[in-house]
C-alpha cells in the first residue's frame, strides 16, 4: 500500500492468520506481491469464478492484507500496508527458501499470460489512436527534447515522494520514477491507467502505484508529496486555478510543482478536435495561480516548436517567486 494512504491501525494477528490459512487466499496474497490485478485477472490466474474470488478478496481486505480500488467497471487489488504485509512475506520467504510449491510455479506462468493480454490490449489502443497523437506532436518540439528539459529542471533536487496527476500512459513515472522514494500516478480514465500498468511493467516499475482520481479532489493528505507533476494536463482543465491549488496542497515545505503545457496560442482546431479547454497559458497567469496556492514561481523554460511552444513552469512550496526564464 502507498505510504500516502497507510493506516495507523495495528494489524489484527488473528484475522491475518485466519485469512492466510486458506490455500487460495495465500495464492492471491502471493500474486498481489507481483503486481496489482483486477478481480477478473485473478480469476483467470486461479481458474475460479469471479464471485468466488471476490469472497476470498473480501476476507483478505478485512484482515488488512489487500486493498480494493474501483476504476470504472473494474475493481483492482493491491497489497495492504507494508507494516502488515512485509513481516509476513519475510517469514514466508524464510520458510520456503529451499522449496517452491507447484502452484506457485503454475500461477507465475498464468500471470505471464495476464501481462501478455494487457500488452496486447495496449498495443491495439495505441494503434487506434496513433494518428491523432502524432498530429498534435507534429505541432511542437519532439517529446524527447521536452523530457530532457524536465530532467534538467529537476536535477538540482531530490525527487522524494512523487505524484503524477493525469498520468496517462505513465510516461512521467517511467522517466522519473526510478529516482523517486515512491511514485504514484493518478488519472480519471480507467483505460489510460490500464495502459500505464503495461508501460510501467515493461519498464520494471511494477510497484509504482496507480489510482483513479479527480485532479480537483485528490485522495491524498496535505504535505504528502515532494514533487507533483502536471504534464500536458492543465489545458484540459475547466478550472486550472483549482487544479493548481489542489496540487499545491499535496506539497510538503520546499516541495516542487512542475507544470508542462503549451504557451498561449491560437490553434483553435485543438479545442474543436482534441477537446482542449484552454489554448495554452501565459507566465503571469501561472505565476498568479502559483501565488494563490502558496507557491513561488522558481523557473520558466520554453521549447519553441513550429506552431506551438511548450513551457515548463516550476513552483516551490513556501518560496518567494525568483523567476528564471530560459528559452
Amino acid at each position: 500500500m502507498s505510504a500516502y494512504m497507510a493506516s495507523d491501525a495495528p494489524p489484527d494477528a488473528l484475522a491475518i492468520f485466519r485469512a492466510l490459512a486458506d490455500p487460495t487466499r495465500l495464492r492471491i496474497f502471493h500474486l498481489l506481491r507481483a503486481m496489482e490485478l483486477s478481480i477478473g485477472e485473478l480469476a483467470q490466474v486461479l481458474g475460479q469464478s469471479q464471485p468466488r474470488v471476490s469472497r476470498h478478496v473480501k476476507i483478505l481486505a478485512d484482515a488488512g492484507l489487500a486493498e480494493r480500488r474501483k476504476e470504472g467497471s473494474w475493481v483492482f487489488l493491491g497489497l495492504g500496508p507494508d507494516a502488515c504485509v512485509a513481516p509476513l512475506f519475510a517469514a514466508i520467504d524464510d520458510w520456503s527458501r529451499d522449496t517452491e510449491d507447484a502452484w506457485a510455479v503454475a500461477d507465475r506462468a498464468r500471470l505471464a499470460a495476464v501481462r501478455a493480454d494487457r500488452a496486447a490490449a495496449a498495443a491495439r489502443y495505441f494503434a487506434e489512436h496513433a494518428e491523432e497523437w502524432d498530429a498534435i506532436r507534429s505541432l511542437h518540439v519532439p517529446e524527447s527534447a521536452v523530457e530532457q528539459r524536465i530532467l534538467a529542471m529537476l536535477s538540482d533536487g531530490t525527487v522524494g515522494r512523487m505524484v503524477d496527476i493525469g498520468t496517462g500512459t505513465g510516461r512521467m513515472i517511467e522517466l522519473i520514477g526510478g529516482q523517486a522514494a515512491s511514485a504514484l500516478g493518478i488519472d480519471r480514465s480507467p483505460e489510460m491507467l490500464r495502459l500505464a500498468r503495461v508501460k510501467l511493467a515493461e519498464a520494471g516499475l511494477d510497484h509504482a502505484e496507480l489510482r483513479q482520481g479527480d485532479m480537483y479532489a485528490l485522495p491524498l493528505g496535505d504535505g504528502s508529496a515532494d514533487l507533483v507533476i502536471l504534464h500536458q494536463v492543465l489545458h484540459f482543465a475547466q478550472h486550472p486555478a483549482a487544479a493548481i491549488a489542489e496540487s499545491g496542497r499535496l506539497l510538503a515545505p520546499g516541495g516542487r510543482l512542475l507544470i508542462v503545457d503549451f504557451a498561449s496560442h491560437d490553434v483553435e482546431e485543438l479545442r474543436a478536435r482534441d477537446a482542449h479547454v484552454r489554448l495554452g497559458f501565459g507566465d503571469d497567469q501561472i505565476a498568479g495561480w502559483f501565488q494563490a496556492a502558496g507557491l513561488g514561481l522558481d523557473r520558466v523554460e520554453a521549447l519553441v516548436g513550429e506552431t506551438l511552444t511548450v513551457k515548463c513552469w516550476l513552483g516551490v512550496r513556501g518560496q518567494p517567486a525568483q523567476l528564471k526564464a530560459v528559452s
